[in-house]
């Protein structure tokens, strides 16, 4: 039985920039321990794995591997899998993938020809937000001073949109500075966290973001462009201004030399706050693996 894969190019709108991305197309046949194997070897952030929908009204079910474990939700896997699968001939306007966490929604972008460009996800789940952790922890995971967080809006504090992360805003001049340490990762982990420390790091000016991501404990050392982070940090500072809906521009990558932007919404509605996330996508790599 023979696979095949093919690797894309996430928020950006070039070769080498964004998040690398691997897609299955057709999983039918590989087992968990498999996927989670091949996503290990492969070496990216996640590895998506496409199969039959539970519901026949839904595009496809995602599998979605990091390099250690799956993945309830994620950003650039769901709009790259929907970029792929467009360029594979689908040609709904909006794709409806059944993830752990819920319904993501995928509208595809195309340009004037037609072809497929990128997409617009609409996340899983409200924002939802929960403990806060010690500026000094927080710091000592990524190599700065406690001075250096700020917590005027908010202290460094989970929050979610389909995965957890912790949003941490630092001083503009230490974000440049960040270096994960990975014992300190591991202090600071505590029960209730489900083995799980992702740091969301950003630098805010007005309408745009400036972002890392260190997830060392899940075997990311930096992402290029995380878009389930993205889409809760724009719900968790909508809800922290009061207004109705915000929009946010997101760099992130910067320092990876895989510069990577973002566009983020989000609304209040009666289910609560819902955020989108959306960018384009570059075609790189496509193999096999026969079993």
């Amino acid at each position: 039985m023979t696979h095949h894969f093919e690797t894309v190019d996430v928020f950006t709108d070039r070769r080498f920039g964004g998040n690398p991305l691997a897609v299955f197309p057709d999983a039918q046949g590989l087992t968990a321990e498999e996927m989670q194997s091949l996503s290990a070897e492969l070496n990216l952030s996640e590895t998506v794995f496409v199969l039959p929908p539970a519901d026949p009204a839904n595009t496809a079910r995602m599998r979605i591997f990091n390099r250690t474990a799956e993945m309830p939700f994620a950003g650039h896997p769901s709009i790259g899998t929907a970029y792929i699968l467009a360029r594979h001939g689908n040609a709904e306007t909006e794709m409806r993938f059944e993830v752990p966490a819920g319904l993501v929604r995928v509208t595809v972008t195309r340009n004037a020809e037609g072809e497929p460009t990128g997409g617009r996800l609409i996340a899983p789940r409200p924002l939802a937000t929960r403990e806060t952790v010690a500026p000094e922890a927080i710091a000592a995971c990524l190599g700065l001073t406690p001075a250096d967080i700020r917590t005027a809006a908010h202290a460094p504090l989970a929050m979610s949109v389909g995965v957890e992360f912790f949003a941490v805003e630092v001083a503009p001049d230490a974000l440049a500075r960040c270096v994960p340490d990975i014992a300190a990762f591991r202090a600071a982990l505590q029960p209730w966290m489900d083995g799980r420390l992702s740091l969301f790091t950003y630098t805010r000016s007005g309408e745009k973001i400036r972002a890392r991501m260190f997830a060392p404990l899940a075997g990311t050392i930096e992402d290029a462009a995380t878009g389930s982070a993205s889409a809760a940090l724009g719900a968790l500072l909508l809800s922290l201004d009061g207004s109705d809906r915000a929009a946010f521009a997101v760099t992130q990558g910067v320092e990876m030399g895989r510069p990577s932007l973002l566009q983020v919404e989000a609304e209040r509605t009666g289910e609560g706050i819902i955020a989108s996330v959306g960018g384009n996508c570059v075609p790189m790599f496509e193999g096999k693996i026969s079993r």
